[in-house]
């Protein structure tokens, strides 16, 4: 029988024992985005710069300087760039393949340095963040062909990065399209290269799942038509929403590796961890479940000391799979 850590505390769910600083950091954030205008209401280039201009609603880490940069040349002669962090102490136990959140619309490799230093430094993987297509220039699946192309070359040895232990992961529409590179390595090229996927608040159902049809209009991170949003824009009309090549909660996830889902229970998108988490341990696969109470979608980008708990736990977990890999 698989093994799993799979807990739920209902305390997780009571709004009189959500952490004070994350009551607060929610409350600024509803007032903050109050005062924004409307990001559908603008061109989606002006939004992407005032991201990464830091006058959006995430907060956006120093840049590293010292990060690397590959170009890989994928299909049809594509070049995709992967923004590479190797621990400062020259060791290295293998490769964790990093997919940036942003709606599939938003976001880029370099706005999450801090977290992707840290993370390379606390487990000993070099972690190499994606730089793939965004929509809606490039909708579904150019993505997903970008991250695949790179999962595939780091397996078959055709990147300058260590395979010793390879790991998967990313954050909200980065965990979605984590989950799909998984799958296709699996179902196109015969290969489960990766031995621990790292999954944080992602969307793995684009037909929506209750609790996010049930956000409504306060706009927390995100609201309910934020998400909607973002689906038209990466899924041509052509394309069922409960299609398992956009929705993996309806897939088949036989032979994926042990995973970490993470979320906050303020979090929009909580019912896709949830859901997402138990379809993984009910397909025999090794599953663990962090919830923090409170936390809004993706609280750990967010100075606070429950996110800065939350990724000791996602390094943690990563640490104990390099020890003990399937």
């Amino acid at each position: 029988m698989t093994k799993t850590r799979l807990t739920i505390d209902p305390a997780a769910f009571d709004p009189a024992q959500a952490d004070p600083e994350l009551v607060a950091l929610n409350e600024k954030i509803i007032r903050d985005q109050k005062a924004l205008p409307d990001p559908w209401s603008l061109p989606v280039e002006t939004v992407r710069k005032a991201r990464r201009d830091g006058r959006g609603i995430l907060p956006i880490g120093p840049r590293e300087k010292n990060a690397e940069e590959i170009i890989h040349i994928g299909g049809a002669g594509r070049e995709i760039p992967v923004r590479v962090f190797r621990p400062r102490d020259g060791q290295t136990r293998g490769t964790f393949l990093h997919i940036h959140g942003g709606g599939w619309v938003f976001g880029a490799a370099d706005e999450a340095d801090p977290r992707l230093r840290r993370m390379a430094d606390n487990t000993g993987l070099t972690v190499a963040s994606v730089e793939y297509r965004l929509a809606p220039e490039f909708p579904h699946p150019a993505a997903l062909h970008d991250c695949t192309d790179i999962a595939v070359a780091l397996a078959n040895g055709h990147l300058d990065l260590p395979r010793g232990f390879l790991a998967i992961g990313g954050e909200s529409a980065g965990a979605h399209l984590a989950v799909l590179t998984m799958l296709r390595l699996r179902d196109e090229y015969g290969l489960t290269p990766f031995r621990a996927a790292n999954l944080v608040a992602g969307c793995y159902d684009l037909s929506l799942t209750p609790s996010v049809r049930n956000g409504g209009k306060e706009r927390l991170v995100l609201n309910t038509d934020d998400v909607m949003e973002f689906v038209m824009r990466l899924v041509p009309e052509s394309v069922s929403l409960k299609d398992p090549a956009v929705s993996p909660l309806h897939a088949d996830l036989t032979g994926l590796p042990p995973a970490l889902f993470s979320c906050g229970t303020r979090d929009l998108l909580i019912d896709d961890t949830l859901f997402m988490a138990m379809r993984w341990m009910g397909s025999g696969i090794e599953t663990e479940l962090s919830l923090t109470n409170g936390g809004c979608h993706v609280f750990e980008v967010f100075p606070t000391a429950a996110g800065q708990r939350s990724l000791d736990t996602m390094e943690a977990y990563l640490r104990r799979r390099v020890s003990f890999p399937v």
